[in-house]
């Protein structure tokens, strides 16, 4: 909620400065996200009109101007490339040394095509108020050349943002936040009695409310003879402060109430309505072109306001654009309506519209606000625009909002911590709009004002299966005295001030046992420190990522998309970290980052669980060495990467079965999966398929790896064994077996290793060969096989025992024979 100071005080009369104010709302729980002073940021711009505009010598598009811009500088020099420069023309100047916002630049001394420039003639975009156009700033003959542009157009009016939480609906509004304010000391909160203005004759347009759950109660006036157009400078400079383009004065004015009065308005061209009557009801799925030049399709559950060709207005929501006012606009309607919170909020969900009126609507709004608003917002109209009134008309009637709440002093004391004076707690809520029904020593009953939705809301315990529906009505009536009694407790406590609280310490009853990491957390720790060691470099992404992303990268379902993300491509929870760093890898591929190893470790979503998985990339070249240039990375890089980590994590790496099944994501002839056992998958490794490589743009494959960090088994202490050396000498054999084409490399590893498990320490490939002397669809697979004797050395008879073992174990699991 953003507001100026000049605004506020329209509602509190106060000498307080800014920093004051600021101090007392986040005192009193409003609390401040940001202060902006237009006077400091744009103090440097002055008034200045050019003297003279010549064509640049050497360049078609620049003029070099001479320009006035008061004291100091009386005869500048400024190269400019705006279309609309020209001598006589009064606009802004910026001197050398000035920060321009829009451009996010300090300008410099220099020379442009060889002319000296001096400062800068600037357009409203390069002062960040307004959007881009062509040229720059015109102002009126009359500006007074020298004069800082900030007080010219009265921008040294600081503007103030608050954060509201959810129940805080009330502070949408700059009258309450007064009213805040002055209870809080911060002065006088001024009087606001808008006068009743007769009507003139009776209205054109009639309510017809079909939908009484989603709009209780509404009313509506007819002005004619109205004169729409821009809107006076005041008007105009207040909605842009506060972040709302002006368009024009009708529209400005209702945009002036949501803000002023926290009480969003509509109006009807009365000319474009067909019939006499505006019908509430309940959508039935007609098409809307909304003010926002979008098309939506209302449901049953929508509440709308519609006329006899259709649609006009998602109520509540946003107005449609065939009923809207323009400049040509004569006769208007106010819409001045009470939505119930519950249909709105869930509209604007279904719709994804979000709206200053949503924002209000669905916390609520003053319940008793709606003549006094109507008859406010008919006088600005009158004022401004001239035009005659009808009779307000009126479909439903105001709620039943009135409520009270009684507080007992001694629980003050005794759930705040505070003792606080019987007169000064009256005193407190008086100021804050409660009227005080009853008071003794003991305890006040107020009245709540119908602008606090949030005090003492309404419950009911009848909806509670568990309860007996003979108790729910008495303890409906205790839970509503019980909230009504916290919730002044908490607006004494925040108008005396949290800081008055006594500090006291909690009594300790027992030990609190240390926190400890769960095994998946430590391996998560650990899988971490062990890839950056492998030289990559660890990020940290969102875990909402854009749906068609995840959608490519296994399983996006419905059930895990946001319905209201923060952003169109944070709008799915994602199925593994790749669907982060891929994005992350082609930013930086952008940058000119070309050598790239990333890594993240995170959550993983599916449909029924959140899994833990370590996830890296690599694209580009492996770093350069003394051996060599730099090679390109390939599957094998991302192998080691996964291999280092998963040893390093207590696997038993020769354990590790490789095999094909991978995520759709992977490359089908260049990936693997690395598993213990057929079930318990570790990890998958490769290049990135084809046609994601593609769809993003990249240059060459990135080569990518998941570990599965909760399928890892507790690492367990273990005492470490000094490795026992043998000081017999280690014999290497070499074979080379002819299997056929689809036959794993893994498999022949295992077998040989099988052979001979006391004897073999270690079996490695070192050629794999396709060609010419193999029987088509076979390969030659070559292997080394070391032999490590523990207790003598070995005689060639053991020696070839131990290599018929292994060829004949080779051709029993694999069926390869000895080439």
């Amino acid at each position: 909620m953003k507001f100026t100071l000049s605004w506020l005080r329209d509602h509190l009369e106060t000498t307080k400065s800014v920093d004051e104010i600021c101090v007392a709302l986040n005192s009193i729980g409003l609390e401040v996200e940001s202060v902006e002073d237009p006077a400091k940021t744009l103090g440097a711009f002055r008034i200045a009109r050019i003297l003279t505009a010549s064509q640049h010598p050497n360049a078609d598009r620049l003029q070099v101007c001479q320009v006035n811009a008061g004291e100091g500088f009386e005869n500048v020099q400024v190269v400019c490339g705006a279309p609309n420069a020209r001598a006589g023309l009064v606009t802004i100047f910026a001197p050398v040394g000035t920060y321009v916002p829009g451009s996010d630049i300090t300008l410099k001394a220099g020379k442009i095509r060889g002319e000296q420039s001096n400062g800068m003639m600037c357009s409203t975009e390069e002062l960040g108020l307004g959007e881009k156009q062509d040229g720059i700033m015109e102002l009126p003959e009359e500006a007074p050349v020298g004069t800082a542009y900030v007080d010219f157009a009265k921008l040294n009016d600081p503007v103030i943002e608050i954060a509201i939480t959810p129940n805080r609906g009330d502070a949408l509004s700059i009258r309450n936040i007064a009213r805040d304010l002055a209870a809080a000391g911060m002065g006088t909160l001024k009087p606001w009695n808008p006068e009743v203005i007769e009507g003139t004759f009776p209205p054109e347009i009639t309510w017809d409310n079909q939908f009484t759950e989603a709009c209780p109660w509404v009313l509506g006036r007819t002005i004619t003879n109205v004169k729409n157009g821009s809107s006076p400078e005041w008007l105009q400079a207040r909605l842009r402060a506060v972040g709302v383009r002006p368009i024009s004065l009708l529209v400005d004015i209702t945009n002036f109430f949501t803000f002023d009065l926290g009480r969003p308005l509509h109006v009807f061209d009365v000319d474009k309505i067909t019939g006499k009557t505006l019908t509430i009801c309940p959508g039935q799925g007609e098409k809307l072109i909304a003010l926002d030049g979008k098309e939506y399709q209302v449901t049953d559950k929508d509440c709308v306001i519609a006329d006899q060709s259709g649609v006009q207005s998602l109520a509540g929501l946003i107005g449609g654009e065939h009923t809207g006012v323009t400049e040509e606009t004569t006769t208007v309607f106010i819409e001045c309506a009470l939505f119930n919170p519950a249909t709105i909020a869930l509209s604007g969900r279904r719709h994804f519209i979000t709206t200053d009126a949503r924002q209000r609507f669905e916390r609520g709004v003053d319940q008793a606000l709606l003549p006094d608003a109507m008859e406010a917002a008919t006088q600005m109209i009158l004022d401004l625009c001239g035009g005659k009134p009808s009779e307000v008309v009126v479909a439903g009637e105001e709620p039943k909002w009135k409520r009270d709440a009684t507080l007992r002093y001694n629980s003050l004391e005794n759930f705040g911590g505070l003792v606080v004076a019987p007169e000064r707690v009256t005193e407190i809520l008086t100021s804050l709009g409660f009227e005080v029904k009853d008071l003794d020593s003991q305890a006040v009953t107020v009245s709540v004002p119908s602008w606090r939705n949030d005090i003492v809301m309404p419950m009911n315990m009848a909806q509670h299966s568990s309860i007996d529906a003979g108790k729910a009505d008495q303890l409906t009536i205790i839970a509503q005295a019980m909230e009504g009694e916290i919730d002044l407790i908490e607006e004494v406590l925040r108008i005396e001030g949290l800081d008055c609280v006594p500090a006291v310490s909690l009594p300790v009853t027992k030990a609190v046992p240390e926190a400890a990491l769960t095994s998946s957390q430590e391996n998560s720790i650990l899988c971490a420190r062990l890839l950056a060691a492998r030289g990559l470099v660890e990020t940290v992404g969102f875990s909402f990522v854009d749906h068609e992303i995840a959608a490519r990268l296994g399983d996006a379902p419905e059930n895990l998309r946001l319905l209201n993300p923060i952003s169109s491509d944070m709008d799915q929870l994602r199925p593994t970290p790749l669907a982060s760093l891929l994005p992350t890898l082609q930013r930086n591929i952008v940058r000119g980052w070309g050598n790239i190893a990333f890594f993240e470790v995170g959550p993983a979503f599916t449909q029924d669980a959140e899994k833990t998985v370590a996830a890296g990339v690599r694209y580009g070249y492996m770093p350069r060495n003394i051996q060599g240039k730099a090679q390109e990375v390939t599957l094998w890089d991302v192998k080691a990467d996964v291999y280092f980590a998963l040893d390093g994590l207590g696997v038993a790496v020769d354990s590790l079965q490789i095999t094909k099944e991978i995520p759709i994501y992977y490359h089908p002839g260049r990936s693997g999966r690395l598993s213990l056992g057929p079930k318990n998958t570790l990890a998958y490794f490769g290049e990135l398929h084809p046609s994601l490589v593609k769809e993003f743009g990249f240059d060459q494959a990135p080569m990518i790896f998941e570990i599965m960090v909760d399928n890892l088994i507790a690492k367990k202490a273990q005492k470490k064994k000094i490795p026992y050396l043998s000081s017999f000498q280690p014999l290497k054999r070499d074979f080379a077996f002819v299997v056929k084409s689809d036959v794993e490399v893994g498999k022949i590893l295992n077998a040989a290793k099988q052979s001979d498990r006391q004897l073999l320490t270690n079996v490695e490939l070192f050629d794999v060969y396709v060609g010419e002397k193999i029987a088509e669809g076979h390969k030659s697979v070559a292997i080394q096989v070391t032999l490590q004797p523990q207790d003598r050395s070995l005689k060639d008879e053991e020696i070839e025992v131990i290599s018929q073992k292994i060829i004949k174990e080779v051709g029993r699991l694999t069926g390869g024979t000895l080439r």
